[in-house]
C-alpha cells in the first residue's frame, strides 16, 4: 500500500472534528487524530501539531499551555477558551 500524508485541511478538519466533540475545557491527545488519519500514524505527530497551532488549538501538558511545536512529550489538545485567548 503507497504511503499516503494527508494534507493540511484533512489534518485541520480532524483536528476541529475531535476538539469540538469534547467542546470547551475538555482535552483530546494529538494520536486520536492521527490514529484517524493513518494506520502508520506515528510519523503524523509533529504535523499534527503544526496544524493545531495554526488553527489556534491549546495545546497544555499536565495542565498548562506550553508550545506546541516546541514542547517534548505528551501533549494534549483543546479548543481555546476566553482565558486561553492571546
Amino acid at each position: 500500500m503507497p504511503d499516503h500524508t494527508p494534507g493540511d485541511d484533512t489534518i485541520a478538519g480532524v483536528l476541529m472534528a475531535l476538539a469540538e466533540a469534547r467542546g470547551p475545557g475538555k482535552t483530546f491527545c494529538r494520536s486520536e487524530a492521527a490514529r484517524r488519519l493513518s494506520d502508520d500514524w506515528r510519523p503524523l505527530m509533529p504535523e499534527i501539531l503544526r496544524v493545531a497551532a495554526d488553527l489556534g488549538l491549546v495545546a497544555t501538558q499536565r495542565g498548562r499551555p506550553v508550545d506546541p511545536v516546541s514542547a517534548k512529550g505528551p501533549i494534549r489538545l483543546r479548543l481555546p477558551t476566553a482565558s486561553s485567548k492571546a
